[in-house]
């Protein structure tokens, strides 16, 4: 097995990938001309977007919408960066929501965690020194 791509199912693919792009820096690889399917260049793996109309054919029981909870879904996508206090507010201007303030953590890394206008949660992060 390897691990291929995380797809989170959002109201507006395009608006999804847009804000990835600006508030991140994070490249649109593809959107389907359709607009119900779009991929970030993220490098091997691959964080893609794909329509809430996708997600109701694949799940005719329901599924939680990300961007309809209350409170952050209990999964999130992380972003390493080396100045996370930088990407924090890039984001919060670009109409993120401020869940954590960048903090360094015992073990020395910074992190702070901000939900996308589409519910998903990103944790901003310093990579991991040894």
């Amino acid at each position: 097995m390897k691990f291929g791509y995380t797809i989170t199912y959002v109201p507006d693919v395009a608006a999804s990938l847009d804000f990835f792009e600006k508030a991140f820096g994070v490249p649109v690889k593809f959107l389907h001309e359709g607009g119900d399917y779009g991929e970030l260049e993220t490098g091997e793996t691959t964080l893609a977007f794909a329509s809430t109309h996708l997600a109701s054919a694949h799940f005719p029981e329901g599924y939680v919408l990300a961007h309809a909870s209350k409170h952050p879904l209990g999964m999130e996508i992380a972003l390493v960066t080396d100045d996370v206090a930088v990407a924090h507010a890039l984001a919060l201007t670009c109409g993120a929501q401020e869940i954590s303030s960048p903090k360094k953590q015992p073990w020395g890394q910074f992190v702070s965690y901000v939900r996308c206008p589409d519910g998903l949660l990103v944790e901003l992060c310093t990579p991991v020194s040894g």
